[in-house]
């Protein structure tokens, strides 16, 4: 570790979380109500697009997505799967689909204060630890899709702090092919280089470029029960071989 860089990367992170929670205690009080109401939910989801904004750009942070195809062509309902290395992921989500989806995330975020609000009614929560709760949350997921919403999860279930691809959960995947819906892979190529997931005052933070690929939508017509582990690790290796790729160019 280089401790040359300790210090100002601290203060960097502390800045950044100091922004994130300004930005939530000022917003919070509209974001109760937009969300009191699940008919006002787009409104919810353009605010957090809003604060999404805020949270990387007033620490410098900035984004680069390169597109397979035009954004606005991007399907809907879907289900958008991406690597996750990073709590950064979880806010360039609302910048890189540009239409209203649901999030799910993991049950230990109902512990969050302020936080789980989003997460009462408008976005999922999964119990890992339940085969009975990750139903529940497959079959939530499931009506949303029905509703036309699209969703957005992580299928590794849990965050690198070393931005190693895991391995990949079947949720996404049994998803789409139940409901006959495309599957669009996102791959975060730095993000945790930008937010370190670990230890504060031992792993990376800094203002700098987040890059992005989305990729191709991949349909899932036709498909059945047979062609989950298929599609599973195909999705995996566009990720793998992109997040590949960017290694190798530096």
């Amino acid at each position: 570790m280089n401790y040359l860089f300790v210090i100002p990367r601290t203060l960097w992170k502390i800045f950044f979380i100091l922004n994130f929670s300004l930005g939530l205690i000022i917003l919070y009080p509209a974001f109760y109500i937009l969300l009191s109401k699940k008919e006002w939910f787009p409104k919810a989801f353009a605010l957090k697009r809003l604060w999404a904004r805020w949270i990387i750009f007033i620490p410098g942070i900035f984004i680069k997505i390169r597109n397979t195809i035009p954004s606005s062509e991007l399907p809907h309902p879907a289900v958008y799967c991406a690597n996750h290395a990073s709590y950064l992921d979880i806010v360039l989500n609302y910048l890189v689909v540009p239409h209203y989806f649901v999030s799910m995330g993991k049950q230990e975020i109902d512990k969050a204060p302020l936080f789980r609000i989003f997460f009462k009614e408008m976005n999922i929560l999964v119990d890992r630890k339940s085969n009975s709760g990750s139903h529940r949350a497959f079959l939530r997921a499931g009506e949303e899709i029905e509703k036309g919403n699209s969703v957005f999860l992580f299928p590794e279930g849990g965050i690198s702090s070393s931005g190693k691809l895991l391995n990949f959960k079947n949720g996404a995947f049994r998803l789409a092919i139940e409901k006959q819906i495309p599957i669009v892979p996102i791959t975060y190529l730095n993000n945790w280089k930008r937010l370190q997931n670990g230890g504060f005052f031992k792993v990376m933070g800094s203002p700098g470029i987040c890059g992005v690929v989305v990729h191709e939508p991949i349909s899932t017509k036709g498909m059945t029960e047979n062609d989950l582990v298929p599609l599973r690790t195909k999705v995996r290796e566009i990720i793998l071989n992109e997040l590949s790729n960017n290694n190798s160019k530096k």
